[in-house]
Formats: structure tokens, sequence, C-alpha cells
């Protein structure tokens, strides 16, 4: 589905030197390569310098192939650059997603924990669609908060990547090992492939192909099953240490294991959500804690095709992986802009709760709890529910409760032998 890039001939470097002093054309070139456009973008440029599409795109390239940085995994060769608009990005980042100044600032303290959670299920859901899981998102966090058991593949493949973030949230400081990523697929894989025995299993065979499935064109072959224990272990290295020739910012770094877990490709199904996992760990291991709260999955479902299409750019261009970090990063800052925002719509939220904390002797959990009933007339909740929403133990959500029935705004519906909900009672409104 993806334009080829034309094969550059001897004959087009002189041409493309020219270009390159050409102060108008360099000027475009910088343009070109600060949005990192490909052969099918570039071609349609060239008029602007007078140039065949040809030239400008071997004066691109030559450009590039200066400041190329390059990495060697097994037989493979990928190479990345950077610039201005990739220094930039990650000097925000720097400023806002890592260390801890201006943390309490972004996030309030006595609210982290309720953010967290409400993220964690935003890239859980999201993660779970991008790979075929149907069901709303307002169904999947009531499923989560109410801690029901799945009852659908979609269900349970959402269930699993929440399970799956809280367990790399609890292990972001040990190293990435073969056995911590199987460990990984197995949790995010669980009970959803047709063979139990291929959950935290490398495939061992080489009928895996990325197929478009609108003309069943294989646009990705991966590389040969027999191979991938020792590129996982080279990739577990470079997880791991440092020591590289070059530095590699952690962001960047972080996005390249993301790219180069698609593309090995090393099991039978869940490949992606296992690379976007390792991504959330390899940043919080490297002290980007705001990376909790991004749900960056949420955003590239709404940009699958350009998701899917920074993978092939990368490859049709000699394995350049500036394609796939310029898309990542630009996703990253709108994430990073859409918690700035939700954040700051739950603290308008807040504001609103004055008026029920106003009810003498009840917290401001509880003020929350008579919002929420409020604003939906027929809601239905449990202990389990109240728990998963506020992060409290389970005595403490059921106190909470209980003392709104006493002061006769809930009442308890036994819905079988164990399961209590509560309601609105019928004097609900006029008690406040």
């Amino acid at each position: 589905m993806i334009e080829q890039t034309p094969i550059i001939e001897q004959k087009n470097f002189s041409k493309a030197l020219k270009i390159l002093k050409d102060k108008d054309c360099l000027k475009k070139i910088r343009a070109i390569n600060d949005k990192y456009y490909y052969w099918d973008k570039v071609k349609y440029l060239s008029s602007d310098c007078s140039y065949p599409p040809i030239d400008l795109w071997t004066a691109v390239k030559l450009s590039r192939h200066i400041d190329y940085r390059y990495l060697h995994f097994g037989n493979y060769s990928f190479s990345f650059t950077q610039t201005d608009f990739i220094q930039r990005v990650l000097h925000e980042f720097d400023l806002n997603i890592g260390g801890n100044l201006g943390a309490q600032k972004i996030v309030p303290k006595e609210d982290k924990d309720k953010y967290l959670v409400s993220s964690i299920m935003e890239e859980a859901i999201a993660s779970s669609q991008m790979e075929g899981a149907v069901t709303s998102r307002k169904k999947a966090k009531q499923m989560l908060r109410k801690n029901d058991k799945p009852r659908s593949k979609s269900e349970q493949m959402i269930l699993n990547n929440y399970r799956t973030i809280q367990h790399i949230v609890s292990h972001r400081n040990e190293n990435l090992t073969p056995d911590n990523l199987l460990v990984i697929h197995k949790l995010i894989t669980s009970n959803t492939l047709q063979d139990k025995q291929d959950e935290g299993a490398y495939r061992n065979t080489n009928d895996i192909y990325v197929v478009n499935h609108i003309d069943s064109e294989i646009v990705h072959t991966p590389p040969d099953f027999k191979e991938i224990k020792g590129l996982i272990d080279q990739i577990c290295d470079f997880f791991n240490n440092d020591n590289h020739e070059f530095f590699i910012h952690p962001v960047l770094k972080g996005i390249i294991i993301h790219f180069l877990i698609g593309y090995l490709h090393p099991f039978v199904d869940g490949n992606g959500r296992t690379a976007r996992a390792l991504f959330y760990w390899y940043l919080l291991s490297k002290g980007y804690w705001l990376t909790e709260y991004l749900s960056i999955s949420r955003l590239i479902i709404k940009s699958k095709n350009q998701y899917e299409k920074a993978y092939l750019y990368t490859e049709n261009d000699e394995n350049d992986l500036t394609y796939f970090l310029y898309y990542n990063l630009k996703t990253m800052e709108l994430a990073y802009e859409a918690l700035r925002k939700y954040i700051q719509r739950k603290i308008e939220e807040k504001k609103y709760i004055a008026d029920f904390l106003r009810i003498s002797g009840i917290n401001e959990r509880q003020a929350e709890i008579l919002k929420m009933f409020y604003d939906q007339a027929n809601l239905i909740v449990t202990v389990k529910e109240i728990e998963n929403r506020f992060v409290v133990s389970n005595q403490t959500a059921r106190a909470d409760l209980l003392l709104l029935v006493d002061k006769g705004f809930l009442e308890i519906i036994q819905a079988n032998k164990k399961k209590q909900i509560f309601v609105r009672t019928e004097n609900f409104e006029k008690l406040l």
C-alpha cells in the first residue's frame, strides 16, 4: 500500500549537491526534514525548487545521511536522525514528563492514585481496541471498576491489558529478560488465543505475516523464527544498558524498542500490545513518571492508518526509524496535552462538589459519590466499584456507602446471596 522509494543513481548526486547549495532549496529541504516527509509527499514539492522529484529526493536523502545514527541487531541495520522537531519535543518531555520538578503542579498529590487508575483503564481499553477488541469505553470501564468477570474475548483482552500495565508499574525497576518478556506476553494474551500453548511462547513457524486486510497484501514479513531468541537477547541488552556508541535519548529509545518488537513479531499474536507495554515499561524505568498517566493508545487508535504507515515508511526507506519516532513523538505530545486538559477539567469538577460538602458529617469521597448519583438518577454501584474508583480499601468503600444509607440518600438492594448494590432512595432529591 506504500509507494516504493525510487532507486537513486550516481547521476543524481551532482544535481543533488547543486540543490543543497541553493539557499531557497536548502530551506525547503529543512522544512521537509522537520516534518520528515516520505517520498510520496516529497515528489510533489519539487516544483517549488524547479528540480525533478528524483533530484530533490536525492538531496533530501543526502542531508539525512549526514546525521544518521546506526543500530545493528543480528543481520538487521536501522538508522535514525534528530530533527529540530524531535529535539524540541524531547526538551518539552524532559520538562514535563520526566523528573519530579512540577509534578505536584501537573497531578495534584491527593488525586494521583485516582487519576492513575483511570489512565491505566483508558490505555488498557484503547490498546485492546487497536487489536480488535469490540466494546465501548463505558462498558469496559464498568467491567474493570466492578471487577466483573469478562463475558467475551474483547473484555478478556481489556482485562489482560489492565493487569499487564499494573504489573509493569509494580516491576518498573527490574531489568528486561527473555523470561520477563514472556511473562508480559502471557499476561496480555491470557485466554484470548486459539491455542493456549502460544501464550507466553515465541512463534515456531514462519507463516506469520503482517497483512493489509483490505486486499490481503503482505506488507511485512518478519525475520525467521530461528532468529527470534538471539534478537530478543539483543533487544533485552539494548533495554537494560546505555553503553552505546552515541547517546540515545530515553524517549527515543523506548519508541525504538516498541518498533523492534513489532518488526520482529516474535509471537503468534499480541505483538502490538506487547510492544506498547515495553515502551511504557522502559520510560517508567527511566524516571518518566507521567508516562503512567498518558493514554497513548487512545490517540493511536484515532490515527491507526498513520501508525501503520510509520512502520511501513521505516521499512521501505532503508529501515529509517525517524518516521516511526516522529509519529510516536507527535502522539505523545497530543497525549500530554489531553492529560493536561483532563486534569484541569477534573479540578473544575471538584469545585461543584462544594455544595455537597455542606451536608454535615460527610467527607469529600462521599460528596463525590452523591454527585455521581445526582448526575445519574438510575446509577447502581457496588462496594467493589467504589473501592476501585477511589483507590481505597474495601472497608473504607463500604463505610462510605453505609453512612450515605444511614443519612437516607442511598438504599441497599440484595442482588443475590452475596452481592449488594446501592441505589438512590425515593427521597434523594428532597433530602438534598
